[in-house]
């Protein structure tokens, strides 16, 4: 032994010492796992169709209501990210498959909620028959409509405007596609990723009433949560509990905030592309503790050898070429026969609706939907140009200005991710005080639940703008104006259209509750398309439901066909980094 301790370098034979930052965090997963459990065991309870469970607004199970709710809008990230990973890549990397998939997100972000709801339910249902699951499958799979799309409209922007220097570095590097994805397109992708995922995490809460109240039949049920619990409240007027709900959100999304996004923006700092460092980087107390903290980089170490299999096993397929080379004669044979199979299935599906709706409906339901759905289309023009003039100036000093960031993200997480729908039972009482038609007040109500896009994508746009480039600006010594026409606006451009398109179809969205909205008995309806489609699926009018979501689905598209898309392809082609 007094040999060993004169060998340099003994030491490293020692039983490390267990850090207080790993006792933390050891802690903190078997805290999450538990609760994990704990909301798991009630969302596979047995389920009876006869007799569905009610809701109590005892403010002592707002707790486990709040649990089962996080777990709920987890699981749809988790899925959301999914998505956005396999669906935007595809569409980046295909371009035929662009071709699909651009136009079915434009139609799949205009379909309300509601709709998804009332044709999906069954079949989940049918896969867990006798479980509570199936009920919850739906409830996720409705949130998750609220977030993907806008998660996978930026993480495809990011991917078609990547630098060219980065391309041609990541062909000569002769990487695989397996490899291009997780060294160069995610990262490369992850500031707007993660500040789109945290506002789509917001629009989840503000559909989470309505994702958590399932009609199956004649038979509504409504899933233990905190949107359940202030329908509940607000049905029998109970204005206190209401209150409750409200406090209860509110520490959720800023404990969410605190513990999940905010080491998330910190941490994606690192794959900022610049050439100089940012002289004040956000922090994270979190992310500080897993810095820490061996936990995480033993589980990095662990799945380390995976992630070698599959860079052996994508290698045979061949490097990763972008933009993809193929041949002309194949690539026309291929896009006829993809405008073939698209054109059957719509014309498929299109006779079958016409049929449906013919027979019950009717085919002038169409008009008077058209002529409320510009009603709504106007109002989703207010919002925009305001929601514009508004947020573009507050989130370029929010996002050039780490300091600024740190203090003010607790504050637009909260405002974003809050449910306006929560607040709508004060807003009705004052409405009805003050006179004011819903007709206007609505803007209000559809401004609350879009509007934060615009503004996400605006921060995470501005704090993508490279520090040399802000830098060679004043070392140029232009003044406010050229530094905004010059870098500035062009830098933001892309996030901002990215912002806008999502704006513009949560706002088509946010009409479904903002058009129709009651409190004690009390109901307050605008004229537009959101409110007829509501009215109707209150009522199980289907065919009602259907003209509903395919006109507001023809507004939806058309509108990103002839404005969205062709600033979407100004940005690509003028304003990429």
């Amino acid at each position: 032994m007094p040999l060993l301790r004169q060998v340099p370098g003994a030491g490293v034979l020692r039983r490390p010492r267990l850090r207080w930052a790993d006792i933390l965090v050891a802690a903190a997963i078997v805290v999450v796992l538990y609760l994990v459990a704990r909301a798991s065991a009630g969302a596979t309870a047995p389920l009876n169709l006869e007799a569905p469970q009610a809701i109590s607004t005892d403010p002592a199970n707002l707790p486990y209501y709040a649990l089962r709710s996080l777990l709920r809008m987890f699981a749809a990230l988790a899925a959301s990210v999914v998505f956005t990973f396999v669906v935007a890549t595809a569409a980046a990397r295909l371009p035929r498959a662009e071709k699909i998939i651009l136009p079915a997100l434009d139609i799949l972000q205009s379909v309300p909620i509601l709709g998804f709801l009332s044709v999906t339910v069954t079949g989940f249902i049918a896969l867990f028959p006798g479980s509570t699951l199936g009920l919850e499958a739906a409830s996720v799979f409705a949130i998750f409509t609220s977030q993907a799309w806008n998660m996978a409209f930026s993480f495809h922007s990011s991917l078609v405007s990547q630098p060219d220097d980065l391309d041609e570095a990541a062909r000569l590097m002769r990487l695989t596609k397996w490899e291009r994805f997780w060294k160069l397109d995610v990262p490369s992708g992850m500031i707007p990723l993660v500040w789109n995922g945290m506002m789509s995490f917001g629009g989840g809460w503000f559909f989470l009433a309505a994702s958590e109240a399932v009609t199956v039949g004649n038979t509504s049920f409504s899933l233990p949560g905190v949107g359940a619990y202030v329908a509940a409240a607000v049905g029998a007027g109970e204005l206190d509990h209401v209150g409750y709900a409200i406090l209860t959100m509110a520490i959720m999304v800023l404990g969410v905030n605190f513990l999940f996004w905010r080491p998330l923006v910190a941490w994606a700092e690192r794959f900022r592309n610049e050439d100089t460092a940012a002289a004040d980087r956000p922090r994270s107390v979190v992310l500080g503790i897993l810095s820490r903290s061996s936990i995480p980089r033993g589980f990095g170490r662990a799945i380390a050898p995976v992630n070698r299999v599959f860079d052996a096993a994508t290698r045979p397929f061949g490097i990763a070429e972008h933009p993809l080379h193929v041949p002309a004669l194949r690539r026309r044979a291929g896009d006829v026969a993809v405008v073939v199979v698209v054109a059957a299935a719509i014309t498929y599906g299109a006779y079958w609706a016409y049929v449906f709706i013919d027979s019950t409906a009717g085919l002038g339901s169409f008009g008077e939907a058209f002529l409320h759905g510009l009603i709504t289309l106007l109002r989703v023009v207010v919002i925009i140009v305001l929601a514009t003039i508004v947020w573009v100036p507050i989130g370029v000093w929010i996002g050039m200005n780490p300091r600024i960031s740190r203090l003010a993200q607790p504050v637009v997480q909260l405002l974003a991710s809050f449910p306006a729908n929560f607040l709508f039972p004060f807003v009705i009482a004052f409405f009805v005080a003050a006179h004011i038609p819903l007709d206007i007040g609505g803007i209000v109500l559809m401004a609350l639940g879009s509007q934060w896009y615009i503004l996400f994508n605006v921060i995470a746009g501005a704090s993508a703008i490279p520090t040399d480039l802000r830098q060679a600006m004043e070392s140029f010594g232009l003044g406010r104006w050229q530094r905004w026409r010059r870098l500035i606006l062009p830098g933001v451009f892309p996030s901002y259209v990215t912002g806008g398109i999502t704006a513009a179809g949560g706002a088509w969205n946010a009409a479904i509750v903002a058009e129709v909205v009651s409190y004690n008995h009390q109901t307050l309806t605008a004229t537009g398309l959101g409110a007829d489609i509501a009215q109707a699926t209150s009522s199980g009018d289907m065919a009602h439901v259907l003209v509903g979501v395919l006109v507001m689905s023809v507004f939806v598209v058309g509108i990103n066909r002839l404005f969205w898309r062709r600033l979407y392809r100004i940005a690509e082609t003028r304003f990429a980094l």
